[in-house]
């Protein structure tokens, strides 16, 4: 009877995943483009290409070897964690699976740690990050004061429904982390301190856009980050009322004009096709499955609602994750995609998107053509040749329209 509802379950969930992906895989970016990545590479300066491509091959073998790391160090605490409570603390069981999540973060910070040193140092000699050392381990450290929070609600959801519920714990606990993970969403502006208001120029830039691209009102921000990098960045937040557009003051300050309106409507263009309440909808639809399997994984351990269960649950969904990341990682690249489609549509003006992409290679070492496999698995955006040649497709398809 238990694998028979076991069965029924699994194959509900997979229908609910498959219903749900198909659901926010389309977007607006017109089927058919001819994206000439090759030859949209070739239009990248040699040198800085040659500097983007070495500093990338460098960051990307640190993540891997990282990566690499915290599984094999999360496969030890998930075999061995557990003995370091063989009774219940007076904490009770909950209180207890506390105390194995906190130990099992500590452990992933310490093992991270000396890839993260690694990565600052190559940073720092190539004038991408002006962090200290002393700095960096500092802020890291107390930067796991809002995941153990994060971790501790999470736990404490999960348990708390798996003592009541037992095995059935996992649908209605989704629902309440998609909830919680849409409340983040919504609160997030509000935690971000220190912000501008931009300079006339770019508010002036910003009104007609926002308008054109149906967001309206939301506020442009900016962002000091020079006490920390000379990287541009430029970040779209928040759900409903909460909604803002965010640029460092790297990109506002030091980019053309041209190409911080690209960047404003390719933000507005993440608000504009609702890309942050999508993207609760690509948690809920990972969630759903992981909370089934890391169910039936941890089930000769009690289940999720016993502490013992929480260094495995732990492993779980860390390789699950990383076994989720090329589909999510291609979901997020569609949805840049469509944001710069979005831009071009509002801007109609390709050569500010070809500029500040050459731009970003120069000056932020990005590499416009990276591996496909490391692509594939892991990159979150388009490349700088893919987002070219998409700026040149946007082009011949206006000239034919």
């Amino acid at each position: 009877m238990r694998r028979a509802a076991f069965i029924a379950a699994a194959a509900a969930v997979a229908a609910a995943c498959a219903w749900g992906v198909l659901q926010l895989w389309d977007t607006s970016v017109p089927g058919g483009l001819d994206l000439d990545t090759r030859a949209a590479a070739a239009t990248f300066d040699a040198a800085a290409r040659e500097d983007a491509e070495r500093f990338e091959a460098v960051m990307r073998w640190l993540f891997v070897a990282s990566q690499a790391a915290l599984v094999a160090a999360l496969v030890v605490y998930a075999r061995r964690g557990v003995r370091l409570f063989q009774r219940e603390s007076a904490a009770g069981p909950i209180g207890t699976g506390f105390l194995l999540g906190m130990m099992g973060l500590a452990l992933v910070w310490l093992v991270q740690l000396p890839f993260g040193l690694v990565e600052i140092w190559w940073t720092r000699r190539n004038d991408a990050l002006e962090v200290g050392y002393v700095e960096y381990v500092v802020g890291d450290f107390f930067g796991l004061a809002g995941e153990a929070l994060f971790l501790c609600l999470l736990l404490l959801v999960v348990m708390a429904l798996a003592r009541l519920l037992r095995s059935a714990w996992w649908l209605p606990g989704v629902a309440v982390l998609a909830g919680l993970a849409a409340l983040a969403a919504w609160l997030t502006p509000y935690l971000i301190v220190e912000l501008e208001k931009p300079p006339a120029g770019i508010a002036a830039d910003a009104r007609p856009l926002a308008a054109k691209q149906g967001v309206e009102g939301v506020p442009v921000r900016i962002e000091d980050v020079h006490e920390y990098t000379e990287q541009p960045n430029a970040y779209a937040a928040g759900l409903g009322e909460s909604r803002r557009v965010v640029l460092w003051n790297t990109l506002s300050e030091d980019f053309p004009r041209r190409e911080v309106r690209s960047v404003l409507s390719h933000e507005f263009g993440h608000l504009q096709h609702d890309h942050i309440a999508k993207g609760i909808g690509w948690f809920a639809i990972f969630a759903l499955p992981a909370a089934l399997i890391v169910t039936l994984v941890t089930r000769r351990r009690g289940g999720l609602g016993e502490p013992a269960a929480v260094p495995l649950a732990l492993l779980v969904l860390v390789v699950l994750q990383l076994a989720a990341s090329p589909l999510t990682s291609a979901g997020s690249r569609r949805y840049e995609a469509e944001a710069d489609w979005a831009a071009l549509e509002a801007t109609r003006d390709p050569r500010a998107m070809v500029a500040l992409h050459h731009r970003f290679t120069e000056e932020a070492l990005s590499d416009p053509d990276p591996p496909g496999w490391f692509h594939t698995l892991f990159d979150s955006h388009p490349s700088g040749a893919e987002r070219v040649a998409m700026a040149r497709a946007w082009r011949e398809r206006s000239r034919s329209r």
